[in-house]
């Protein structure tokens, strides 16, 4: 499937994205841009000490690497109209840095809106890493274009 339109986003779609390592300069570079620079993620020797044995990944930066992968698909680059909503989300498990993530993807629910167009779609989406655990997970809703009515 080339794009996803709101009618091809039925109830029980299925897609993944490709995977992508996390890696040092992801973590240094979005401290700088978000300004969090929290010893779970920046400090190395008192993180081999924690519960967690390292330092672990701003729950934040998974969140964005997630719907970059998402876009990556090229699903919904003709038929987006608004990225709309993100429901419920959890972080369920530490992201380590040198980790690889990919996300799998389920549409849940669907309504058309008011106006002709367009309808809502919502995806279950889980963050998952290359040991097959969800790390994260949540509810993303976006808004559609109906085939017929491409810019």
């Amino acid at each position: 499937m080339e794009t996803m339109w709101y009618e091809d986003a039925e109830l029980g779609v299925r897609f993944s994205t490709g995977a992508r390592t996390v890696t040092e300069a992801d973590v240094v570079n979005f401290a700088g841009v978000s300004g969090d620079f929290n010893e779970l993620h920046m400090n190395a020797d008192m993180m081999a000490e924690s519960q967690f044995g390292a330092r672990i990944v701003h729950g934040a930066l998974v969140l964005s690497i997630a719907t970059g992968l998402r876009s990556q698909t090229r699903l919904f680059n003709e038929s987006i109209i608004a990225f709309a909503e993100i429901r419920s989300w959890r972080f369920q498990a530490p992201v380590f840095i040198g980790d690889t993530i990919h996300v799998e993807n389920e549409v849940v629910e669907r309504r058309l809106t008011s106006k002709p167009d367009r309808g809502l779609v919502v995806q279950r989406v889980d963050v998952v890493n290359q040991h097959g655990a969800v790390v994260q997970s949540g509810e993303m809703v976006s808004m559609l274009r109906l085939k017929g009515a491409a810019a």
